[in-house]
């Protein structure tokens, strides 16, 4: 049973995780800020957030939220904070949240919760902002907000906030993680990080000869369980990092394929399947209770 019912005022809205198919740092602005070109790839697999609208003004978590996070520090509150600052809006919300986007992994579960967040609390709250207003909010609180606001599969450069959609072909994905959460903002700092490669473009991307990712030589480097995973990962396939996390993936062609991999891994090792997703599930959610339906997570 659902620590958060539909009769107790519960709505469940997705919050789907990312992978970055591409990432590469090429350059740094005034302000400190890394210039980055990378693919975001959304899944349709990730968290299930929780709201209840309560007309007192008050914002509250229920539940623990992630581990380990205070609920001032929470971005999910930080969120439904900035757009009733923004809004003016008299109401208030209750916030839970199931966890399933291991933190520090680069599959964007914190990022993804706050986008979450904005859109369905629009809605909810009757607010009736557009995703352009949404994205500009979700920027404040990380650079990949965006991106899950917007719901669609993008090519991304700046610090990640200007998208442009792409189309992606179907694709399955062992995603696994070695249970280590990766500091971005020390990555970003390290001194073996290239930071300076050559611009590419969409069609680089498209025919194959930009795949890499900055992050995990370095990543590789300073964390054995990392490297270890790699290994595991390299019996079944390509491996490669997702954004500046912990966590890796394999793609496949097909679910079959991709099952059978997973059957093959060493015991011991974290993984599973997700399908990648042409659009987000939250936005399939949001339409849905605009015709009167309920959302589910």
């Amino acid at each position: 049973m659902s620590r958060f019912p539909a009769a107790q005022g519960w709505s469940a809205w997705p919050a789907p995780a990312k992978l970055n198919l591409f990432l590469q740092i090429v350059g740094r602005r005034a302000d400190g800020y890394h210039q980055l070109q990378t693919v975001f790839r959304l899944l349709d697999w990730g968290d299930s957030v929780f709201l209840r609208p309560r007309m007192d003004g008050v914002i509250a978590r229920v539940g623990e939220g992630a581990a380990g996070v205070a609920e001032a520090d929470d971005l999910l509150v930080r969120a439904a904070k900035i757009l009733k600052n923004e809004s003016k809006c008299v109401q208030g919300v209750d916030i839970g949240i199931e966890k399933r986007i291991p933190m520090g992994g680069g599959f964007g579960g914190g990022s993804s919760d706050a986008a979450t967040v904005l859109v369905a609390l629009n809605r909810l709250w009757g607010l009736g902002f557009d995703f352009e207003r949404l994205a500009e909010l979700g920027l404040r609180l990380g650079a990949d907000v965006p991106v899950f606001v917007h719901g669609r599969n993008a090519w991304a450069e700046g610090v990640g906030e200007r998208l442009t959609a792409i189309d992606l072909p179907s694709a399955w994905y062992l995603l696994a993680s070695p249970g280590v959460h990766a500091a971005t903002a020390g990555l970003f700092q390290a001194p073996d990080l290239t930071r300076n490669a050559a611009p590419a473009k969409i069609a680089d991307f498209l025919s194959g000869t930009a795949l890499g990712n900055a992050f995990e030589p370095v990543l590789r480097r300073r964390e054995p369980a990392v490297e270890a995973l790699f290994e595991a990962l390299a019996r079944i396939g390509t491996p490669r990092l997702t954004g500046s996390g912990s966590g890796c993936f394999v793609e496949f062609a097909t679910r079959e394929s991709a099952e059978a991999a997973l059957a093959a891994l060493p015991v011991g090792v974290n993984a599973w399947l997700a399908r990648g997703a042409d659009r987000s599930p939250l936005l399939d959610a949001v339409e849905s209770f605009t015709t009167g339906a309920s959302p589910s997570g």
